[in-house]
């Protein structure tokens, strides 16, 4: 009886320990992810989108350009977009600007980058006095649950699924197949894509019943592993809202069809406000 009761002892103790250490874990990623919001050039630094017409795309602080900024010189330069190539012609000099890199131009305090989506092609704004910032009041979150760390199982099925975005665009994005999880003892598939060829994790864009209640109202975002041995850990402790929570400036993938479940995941960050 004594050395059943140490055993049953050490394993409440060892359950004990491995939930402290999980919660930990959480905690760890939440500071992770507020600290990522925060950081310079972070998206709460987004206070711009200029959308370019062919041609030349006069910038300034003053009145009459065609991207008006809050700072800088009144006439700064000029983005000029010309068969899908971007140029930026400063007082420095002229050069080509990569869309979606960290290629800038540093005008006054502001960051300016050249983004594409689809055919279309715009600068980012990034200021570091951003109000968005300075207002920033921290997140809010379920409470963390092991529950809803769950693992699936993986189909490949490489196929082109649709994911359209906030401004009406919509582009077919590689996904390598799908998985399939249960949760309040049903079954649910939801389908990942590749953000990049050799990507090394899947992206989940997904959207529950507790969508434009507890949490963001078009859905929200969460990576996992690659798959191993045909399984995938998702923790939706570890799903967040997307940077259009934080900004008007963003361009955010929208949850495919495939990916709405008509179940509540009460895990994972809450709408931003609520």
């Amino acid at each position: 009886m004594f050395r059943t009761g140490v055993a049953i002892s050490m394993c409440v103790a060892g359950i004990l320990v491995a939930a402290a250490s999980y919660q930990a874990e959480i905690a760890q990623w939440r500071q992770q992810r507020e600290a990522g919001l925060r950081r310079d050039g972070g998206w709460l630094t987004v206070t711009g989108l200029f959308w370019l017409r062919e041609g030349e795309n006069r910038m300034g602080k003053g009145a009459g350009n065609d991207i008006e900024l809050p700072d800088g010189p009144a006439r700064a330069g000029a983005f000029e977009l010309h068969r899908g190539r971007v140029t930026a012609k400063l007082a420095g000099g002229t050069r080509e600007l990569r869309p979606d890199t960290d290629d800038l131009v540093q005008v006054g305090r502001l960051r300016l980058y050249v983004i594409q989506r689809g055919d279309r092609f715009a600068i980012r704004m990034k200021d570091p006095d951003s109000q968005f910032l300075h207002e920033f009041h921290g997140l809010d979150y379920f409470p963390a649950r092991e529950e809803y760390r769950l693992t699936a199982r993986f189909t490949a099925e490489p196929r082109k699924i649709p994911i359209a975005n906030i401004v009406g665009q919509s582009e077919l994005d590689d996904s390598p197949g799908y998985v399939v999880f249960s949760l309040h003892n049903r079954q649910f598939r939801l389908y990942p894509v590749l953000e990049e060829p050799g990507a090394k994790e899947l992206f989940f864009i997904f959207r529950d019943e507790t969508a434009g209640k507890e949490t963001y109202g078009a859905g929200r975002f969460l990576y996992t592993d690659l798959p191993k041995d045909g399984l995938v850990v998702l923790d939706f402790n570890k799903a967040y809202n997307p940077p259009c929570a934080f900004t008007p400036y963003a361009t955010c993938p929208l949850p495919p069809k495939e990916n709405r479940i008509a179940a509540r995941i009460e895990a994972g960050e809450k709408k931003y406000g609520h």
